[in-house]
């Protein structure tokens, strides 16, 4: 089994900056992509930003330019570095990954708990 914890959120100001910690334990072997979603009350989860192996990244237009995701690959994590926020930004955050488990089974869309982000104006 296949395990993410996240870490990092909390209540910041408008304008302000956090920094969310995701990491993932168990079962696995290799990560081929984590990523960050987020869900804002009465809405659907929606791509906040995503990394592959690779470096490979993508972003949410709400957050390009604002957000930086990056992993370290060999410690299996991955890191979202949030600034300028908006209220809007506001929600839950969940950490999601791919990979590969020691048995070389594919692990596809495992999920965090999620870790509040609240942002005031």
């Amino acid at each position: 089994q296949v395990q993410l914890v996240e870490s990092g959120g909390g209540l910041v100001q408008a304008g302000g900056s956090l920094r969310l910690s995701c990491a993932a334990s168990g079962n696995i072997f290799r990560i081929n992509a984590m990523g960050w979603y987020r869900q804002a009350s009465g809405n659907e989860r929606e791509l906040v930003a995503r990394i592959t192996s690779s470096g490979s990244t993508n972003y949410a237009d709400s957050v390009n330019g604002r957000f930086t995701i990056s992993s370290d690959n060999a410690k299996k994590m991955v890191y979202l570095q949030m600034n300028s926020l908006k209220p809007e930004d506001t929600g839950v955050y969940y950490c999601n990954a791919d990979g590969l488990t020691r048995d070389w089974d594919l692990v596809r869309n495992v999920w965090g708990q999620g870790t509040q982000v609240t942002v005031s104006s």
